[in-house]
């Protein structure tokens, strides 16, 4: 029988959120039993007096199933014969999985592993499924993406995800734990291609906030996403993915939500700096955590090692890194030589 225990690690806005989307709500196979780790001793003994995640989920009350824990090795031999959920950042990543490669070398047993983060590590350049492969071989493992604002999955509405895995087998098991209300959870094989769908839509999220916050109207939205899109699929096909995948939830469905949802930090990010504010005075005014901007420079650099034209990037990265206004930038996208509509056409 399938096991419904599950480790989330991680007690941010998304972590939170999902953790207690599992708890609140059984599935077909049952009640879920669902603990919630955080490094941050303090935040974790508020969680479980007070019932609410006061710095990243203001007003959501949890549910009095989940359970809270500041311990990690309680946490991960809560879900031994379950899933350990991995709800860190991308820089997050390899500390995580360093702490769990010591707590399976002391004789722990490690249960299969999903993870949530989305982006490029800084100064590797590598994708979250090769960090984990550094520090834990071959082990049982997937991402988990899609569209899914942390507020509206707390909130219990619904949202659809994709979980992908190189062993078919453990996707199918791992989506009977997690698909259920709220969450439609759907498989997939191609892990880079999701990957490469998590990342760039962040980086397309706030050329998006640029446009709108120029007020260059709904018909430059909508081409700009249409050609993300494009940049999106062409990045994943020269990496070894699958173009076919941004078509799906990690792909077109997270850029929609991304680029036009107001809960967007890097979207937000992208109206900052439309209304004239540099890039630390607009994270500053954002007091979170804008993927985006991390991994525009590794997103950039791959496409450039493989001979990919991406112009929304380009552009992204002029506003960000180069010293180049939004409005200059937009106009040198737009003097960019016409071309056909075609996957292979970076015009």
């Amino acid at each position: 029988m399938t096991s419904l225990s599950i480790a989330v690690l991680g007690a941010g806005a998304w972590g939170t959120a999902l953790a207690q989307a599992l708890a609140a709500h059984p599935n077909h196979l049952g009640t879920r039993q669902v603990i919630l780790w955080g490094r941050d001793a303090a935040l974790m003994h508020s969680l479980q007096t007070q019932r609410q995640n006061q710095r990243y989920l203001p007003g959501i009350t949890l549910s009095a199933d989940l359970r809270i824990t500041a311990t990690l090795p309680e946490a991960v031999n809560f879900a031994k014969d379950g899933v350990l959920i991995l709800a860190c950042s991308v820089a997050g990543l390899r500390p995580l999985c360093e702490q769990l490669a010591t707590l399976r070398q002391s004789g722990m047993a490690l249960p299969p592993l999903l993870w949530l983060c989305k982006g490029l590590e800084e100064g590797t350049d590598k994708w979250p499924h090769e960090i984990v492969q550094d520090i834990l071989g071959a082990h049982p493992c997937g991402a988990l993406s899609g569209p899914s604002f942390a507020l509206e999955v707390a909130q219990g509405l619904p949202a659809a995800l994709t979980l992908a895995s190189a062993d078919a087998a453990l996707g199918a098991q791992l989506q009977a734990v997690l698909h259920g209300k709220p969450l439609r959870i759907y498989t997939s094989h191609d892990v880079l291609g999701v990957e490469v769908g998590g990342a760039v839509k962040n980086v397309l999220a706030i050329a998006t906030g640029i446009s709108d916050g120029l007020q260059l109207g709904l018909n430059a939205r909508a081409a700009l996403i249409t050609r993300g899109l494009n940049e999106m699929a062409r990045l994943a096909q020269a990496l070894g993915g699958h173009a076919e995948t941004m078509m799906g939830l990690a792909g077109l469905g997270d850029l929609l939500l991304t680029t036009t949802g107001d809960l967007s930090r890097n979207r937000k990010v992208g109206l900052l700096l439309a209304s004239g504010l540099n890039l630390e005075a607009a994270l500053a005014q954002l007091g979170h955590v804008a993927e985006g901007v991390r991994c525009v420079p590794s997103v950039l650099a791959l496409a450039n090692r493989h001979h990919i034209a991406m112009p929304l990037t380009s552009m992204v990265h002029a506003v960000l890194f180069e010293g180049v206004s939004p409005a200059t930038a937009v106009n040198q996208l737009l003097a960019r030589e016409a071309g056909s509509e075609h996957l292979s056409n970076p015009s």
